[in-house]
C-alpha cells in the first residue's frame, strides 16, 4: 500500500511539473514560426494608432510581399494596430494553429477598457474563442461590447515579440503592431483573419502576425 502511494504521489508531482512548464507563469519561452532560409523579410510595422484610440486598420502596401514561414505562408491582408487592456490570454500548443499563433489575447477598448465595467464581466477562453460573462445585466450595451472587443491569435514574428507575449497578464495594456494575415499551411490547410471589429462566431477573430509587442 505505502508502495503504490509513493507511486501516485510521484505521479501527481510529475503532472504538477508539466502543467507549470507549460503554464504562463514557466520560464519556458513561447515558440515562434521560423522564416523560410532564403526567403526572410523584416516584419515592419504598419501606421501605428494613437494610445487609448480604436484599433487602426490600414491598407497593405503594395512592396509587401507574402512571408514564407517553415510552417507555411501568410498573406498580409490588412495593417494592424491596437493599444488595448488585455481581457484575458490563454497559451494554446496541441492545436492546429499553435505550429503558427502560441497565444490569443481577449482584449478591449473604449469602455472595456474601464474598471468599474470590467470588473461587472467575466472572460473565458477556449477552444480558441472567448465568451464573456456576466450576473444578470451586462454592464454596458452587447453590442458596443461586441464593437469594443476582439480575441486576437498572435503569430509572433521574432524572439523579441514573443518574449513580450509572454507578459502579457490579464489587466495589463498592451499594444500590438502588425498585420492581419492568411495563414495556408503545408499541412493543407488555411485561416483567414476577421477584417472588421463587428463580427462574432466562427472566423470572427484577428489573426494578427506581430511585428512588435508591448506589454505596460
Amino acid at each position: 500500500m505505502i508502495e503504490l502511494r509513493r507511486e501516485w504521489i510521484a505521479a501527481a508531482l510529475a503532472l504538477c511539473a508539466v502543467g507549470w512548464w507549460y503554464s504562463p507563469i514557466s520560464p519556458r519561452a513561447l515558440p515562434f514560426p521560423a522564416q523560410m532560409p532564403g526567403f526572410a523579410q523584416p516584419c515592419l510595422p504598419p501606421p501605428l494608432v494613437a494610445a487609448g484610440a480604436e484599433p487602426l486598420q490600414t491598407a497593405v502596401p503594395g512592396e509587401l510581399r507574402p512571408f514564407r514561414l517553415e510552417a507555411g505562408t501568410l498573406t498580409p491582408l490588412a495593417g494592424f494596430s491596437i493599444d488595448a487592456r488585455v481581457l484575458s490570454r490563454r497559451d494554446y500548443r496541441a492545436d492546429r494553429l499553435a505550429d503558427f499563433a502560441p497565444t490569443d489575447l481577449a482584449v478591449g477598448w473604449g469602455r472595456l477598457d474601464d474598471d468599474a465595467v470590467v470588473a461587472r464581466m467575466r472572460f473565458k477562453q477556449e477552444v480558441r474563442f472567448v465568451t464573456y460573462y456576466w450576473d444578470q445585466e451586462p454592464p454596458i450595451p452587447m453590442q458596443e461590447i461586441l464593437r469594443s472587443s476582439a480575441n486576437l491569435h498572435i503569430i509572433p514574428a521574432d524572439a523579441q515579440v514573443a518574449r513580450e507575449l509572454k507578459r502579457t497578464r490579464a489587466d495589463a495594456r498592451v499594444r500590438v503592431d502588425g498585420w492581419l494575415v492568411r495563414i495556408d499551411s503545408k499541412r493543407g490547410w488555411d485561416a483567414t483573419s476577421s477584417l472588421t471589429r463587428d463580427d462574432t462566431g466562427a472566423g470572427a477573430c484577428e489573426i494578427v502576425y506581430a511585428c512588435a509587442i508591448q506589454v505596460r
